[in-house]
């Protein structure tokens, strides 16, 4: 997606050890406009690749909830945020995973309310980065632990260099992804 390039190139910061900080439009402050593009462009994508009948977007709190309520907005479908710290008004029971923080390098939890989440769901994950791989494996373990179907997972941005896409090829599902990140002697490089 070319206007997502652009914003990268322009408003993304590589802050070191593979790092980039898109918290201008994406993931602190965020651009409505540029977000439901984005959501209408990886609708296409899945529908391209035969998945129309979701019924939940599931994403882990906090940045990953922008695009992830635009993609089940262009589907009709609920989205579900896993949370990462548990608050005194969840008293349900909980499918829970443990994911580690690309960024912050800290290990969490990855819990969704057991209401929420069933056999009957056609299920997207959805996040802002694909990286290591290590929260889309967690979420994708929630769905498979609800026995709901997952179809597809689906990110905003992707660093090839991390593994990510790789490491959840045993899901044996579509990965989409709107721009790739490459880390090389001229500096930051953004592809689709």
């Amino acid at each position: 997606m070319q206007e997502l390039i652009e914003r990268i190139k322009n408003e993304g910061e590589h802050i070191g050890g593979g790092i980039v900080k898109v918290d201008s439009f994406l993931n602190h402050q965020v651009d409505p406009a540029i977000t439901e593009r984005m959501a209408a462009e990886m609708e296409a994508r899945f529908r391209d690749q035969r998945i129309s009948n979701v019924t939940r977007v599931l994403t882990a709190e906090v940045s990953g909830i922008p695009v992830a309520l635009q993609v089940a907005k262009q589907f009709g479908a609920q989205l579900i945020y896993a949370r990462k710290s548990q608050s005194h008004t969840m008293t349900g029971t909980y499918y829970v995973a443990e994911t580690v923080s690309r960024t912050r390098g800290t290990i969490s939890d990855l819990m969704v309310d057991r209401r929420f989440l069933g056999p009957s769901d056609q299920v997207l994950v959805i996040d802002d980065f694909l990286a290591t791989g290590a929260t889309l494996r967690a979420l994708s373990s929630l769905v498979h632990e609800s026995q709901a179907r997952l179809c597809g997972i689906g990110c905003a941005i992707e660093k090839p260099s991390e593994g990510g896409r790789e490491a959840l090829a045993d899901l044996r599902v579509p990965i989409v992804t709107l721009a790739k990140i490459l880390f090389g002697d001229s500096g930051l490089e953004v592809i689709a």
